[in-house]
């Protein structure tokens, strides 16, 4: 780059890119959403141009170019309003190829790196984030702690939380009631009990967390629970008394997506407020969400930027209620937009990582749709990788098969072979709880783990 013109030469050809949007685009490692948007690179050779070119844009460049304007997104007026101009002083100035070498130096430390991130925007985290291979993604990840509480304690060094997702078709209260008994009894759960509904309605979304909250209660669990409706509904059954522990919303990277999901900045306030108000849980961190890779291309709200970049806005509006965990559900959206098992692969690093550098505690749904190419191994594979990259919590889903939605995921087996490969526990408040009831000894399941059946006998 010379001169402020977004070009490079490689082998005798030259590459110039029209504007910031473009580079990011064009730098994006092959995702088949982007060239649906016809907004990928033609070659991997025109990739690396992007790449050397965007190593040398200063995060100043970045922040006066987001993907939409100030003026005419909420998110991007939400993502800028929160940046900490001290510590964007500090390092507005540094190329992305530096900010990339500082990230994985052995000498940045989490504090370092969380203090550097207050002056950062959506559109700089994704740009490091292009320049990283998979192995940079989980050193730099892996570094950074983000530790929130609810009715228990996410996000600390050495611990595997997981969601315990006992969807049924009907939401049959019984069903689910005997699915979230066979999760606790291998531990899935101490992330969050969260089910989606197939009835949205306010008296469906309450009898599921009341039936949920009456589990919790009686055996005294340390987890909290939630229901996966719109986040309207949430909200009209926690004014009717409804016990709800995490308030939950998708979320969109830009004003027009997140209209395409019914809500905007204004609602999410108002949520936020009422789950400080109303939920159950201790806190003080009350909020629940979910993004995914292609979100915004699918609603046309994409605003020609690539996926990549929207994903990481996703990640600078959830900054601003401070959530107990946001999920990327990585594979859920399909092969439109994550292609195969090597795409899907490196979202869910990407994701991880950019959710964790914003200051989240970032999970993720490792997942893949019946007709993306991928498989159960492959699935494995990056449940493997997350969990050596610190990822603070996975899904559990009876036999990885969800009924209701009818995806692949993450059985309640996985976490705890997760843990024990790579010698970590669950959350410490929901450990002493399994240790109470015989279920876990010294941080592994027992022989009495996996039989529901005692549930039933209180």
């Amino acid at each position: 780059m010379t001169d402020g013109i977004l070009a490079a030469t490689l082998f005798g050809h030259r590459y110039e890119f029209r504007d910031i949007k473009d580079l990011l685009a064009k730098a994006n490692e092959e995702k088949s959403g982007d060239r649906l948007a016809g907004i990928a690179a033609e070659s991997a050779a025109e990739r690396m141009a992007a790449k050397f070119v965007l190593a040398e844009v200063t995060l100043e460049t970045l922040r006066a170019n987001p993907a939409v304007p100030y003026d005419e997104d909420e998110v991007t007026r939400v993502i800028d309003d929160a940046v900490n101009e001290a510590a964007y002083g500090q390092i507005k100035g540094w190329a992305v190829g530096e900010l990339r070498e500082w990230l994985l130096a052995d000498t940045t430390t989490n504090e370092m790196i969380r203090q550097a991130a207050g002056g950062m925007t959506a559109e700089m985290v994704a740009a490091v984030t292009k320049l990283m291979s998979n192995l940079d993604l989980m050193l730099a990840a892996s570094k950074i702690r983000n530790v929130k509480h609810c009715n228990n304690t996410i996000g600390l060094a050495g611990t595997l939380g997981s969601r315990c997702q006992p969807n049924h078709q009907t939401d049959s209260v019984e069903g689910i009631r005997a699915a979230v008994y066979e999760g606790l009894s291998f531990g899935s759960g101490d992330s969050v009990i969260g089910i989606n509904p197939s009835d949205d309605s306010v008296g469906s979304v309450s009898r599921l967390l009341e039936m949920t909250h009456e589990v919790i209660t009686r055996w005294e669990i340390p987890t909290q629970n939630c229901v996966l409706a719109h986040v309207s509904t949430q909200m009209e059954a926690m004014r009717h008394g409804a016990p709800l522990g995490l308030v939950f919303q998708s979320l969109s990277g830009s004003q027009k997506g997140c209209e395409s999901f019914g809500i905007n900045v204004g609602m999410l306030d108002e949520a936020y407020a009422l789950a400080k108000r109303y939920a159950v849980a201790t806190g003080p961190n009350y909020m629940y969400f979910e993004t995914g890779q292609g979100a915004e291309l699918s609603a046309d709200a994409h605003h020609g930027a690539d996926q990549l970049v929207m994903e990481a806005r996703c990640y600078g509006l959830a900054k601003r209620y401070d959530p107990f965990q946001v999920n990327t559900v990585v594979g859920f959206i399909g092969p439109e937009y994550l292609y195969d098992s090597t795409q899907i692969a490196r979202a869910g690093l990407e994701d991880h990582f950019m959710g964790k550098l914003t200051g989240l505690s970032m999970g993720c749904d490792v997942c893949y749709t019946n007709h993306a190419r991928s498989t159960q191994n492959e699935n494995e594979n990056l449940a493997v990788l997350l969990g050596a990259a610190g990822v603070n919590f996975i899904m559990g889903i009876p036999m990885g098969d969800d009924s209701m939605l009818s995806y692949q995921s993450t059985s309640y087996h996985d976490a705890p072979s997760l843990r024990a490969l790579l010698r970590m526990r669950p959350l410490p408040e929901f450990e002493a709880w399994m240790e109470g009831l015989g279920l876990m000894r010294d941080g592994r399941l027992t022989d009495r783990a996996g039989d529901a059946s005692f549930f039933l006998a209180r």
